[in-house]
């Protein structure tokens, strides 16, 4: 491992040099992915300089124990292996972990796709909360969402509702949201005070970039028709709204929240494209996850994933056998523990794999 943490250093230290060539910041493109990859690194080196730093202490104190007479040298070497042995070990677990190859999707902005699922109106209801649940922790973490489409409930909520988000590791965190979400409450409606379940479904894809996918114009067919909703006058005697459909495939986006046709139309665009690509990336992910027990992020996403118990307070990950028993916070936006728990997990499986470097 030392070998390859000495590399990564050298490698550290020489996009550094790069960054300050003129000939690379000028060309625009080329000094985003230096400075991307120097970021990527740095959190390694600190750590591998730390860990070296915490070696030599350690060798230090041995070497006084073992050469030393003085017995308050011979005190202080005691204390520094009791205080650096510990801390070598933790290092080695970071740096293993900081090692894991990452999936280079997850830089990528998302695209969340919430649908309601068993349950009529209390699952139109539940998947409103889920939107709001979600829109909260983006808000959070400063990340923008942009509404694509919807479908309202007869009754409140969303039918359908798909949004764009945009940030830092936006699908690379959202991606373990991916699955069937069940609801177990007493519905407004419920007289007799019967605890209902209903379920919504979240797909979250990652965000396609126009070279990940090749869609040729003679590939799709366009419709339009009239939006409707609030909009302003345009919005609602033009024929805005704009329906693609890819012929190959059969797949099919509705845009209509841009105030022009040809919004709309780039905006479907790029969604087709987002549906095409997660066909080929939910198929990778299928294969890495036949070789995992716990499948915390893969494309199955017919798999029911957590429980949102509201009689008894608690939510439940069933793919890691988590609990929180602080619901409201939880539908509130605050899923950080969650993420963290399922990141955790996945690590995990991967250094049970030997995929570190």
């Amino acid at each position: 491992m030392l070998d390859k943490l000495e590399f990564i250093k050298d490698r550290f230290e020489e996009i550094g040099k790069q960054l300050t060539d003129p000939a690379n910041i000028s060309d625009n493109r080329k000094f985003m992915r230096l400075n991307k990859e120097y970021k990527d690194l740095e959190p390694i080196v600190e750590a591998y300089q730390k860990y070296k730093r915490c070696v030599e202490n350690i060798e230090g104190a041995r070497d006084i124990l073992k050469n030393e007479r003085d017995a308050g040298l011979i005190e202080l070497a005691k204390e520094e292996l009791a205080q650096n042995e510990p801390l070598k070990e933790q290092l080695e677990e970071e740096i293993r972990i900081m090692m894991i190859p990452k999936d280079p999707e997850d830089a990528k902005n998302a695209v969340v796709e919430i649908r309601a699922g068993t349950g009529g109106d209390e699952a139109s209801l539940f998947a409103g909360d889920l939107f709001r649940m979600y829109s909260r922790y983006c808000e959070r973490k400063g990340w923008r969402v942009n509404v694509t489409s919807s479908n309202e409930g007869t009754t409140g909520g969303y039918k359908e509702v798909i949004f764009e988000v945009e940030g830092n590791d936006v699908y690379g965190t959202l991606k373990y949201e991916s699955g069937v979400h069940r609801v177990q409450r007493v519905p407004e409606t419920e007289s007799q005070g019967r605890v209902h379940t209903s379920a919504a479904s979240v797909a979250v894809l990652p965000e396609a970039e126009d070279w990940d996918v090749d869609l040729k114009e003679s590939e799709v067919k366009m419709e339009t028709a009239r939006s409707g909703g609030a909009g302003g006058q345009n919005v609602n005697k033009v024929e805005t709204k704009v329906m693609l459909t890819h012929i190959p495939t059969g797949l099919v986006v509705v845009c209509q929240t841009e105030r022009t046709q040809l919004g709309n139309r780039e905006k479907a665009m790029q969604m087709l494209r987002t549906k095409l690509y997660d066909i080929e990336y939910t198929k990778r992910q299928e294969e890495v996850s036949r070789k995992r027990k716990t499948m915390v992020s893969t494309g199955d996403r017919s798999a029911k994933i957590r429980t949102y118990n509201w009689p008894q307070g608690r939510v439940t990950d069933h793919r890691i056998n988590y609990s929180s028993y602080n619901l409201d916070a939880v539908v509130n936006g605050e899923i950080d523990d969650f993420i963290r728990e399922l990141q955790t997990a996945e690590n995990a499986e991967k250094l049970k794999e030997g995929t570190a470097i």
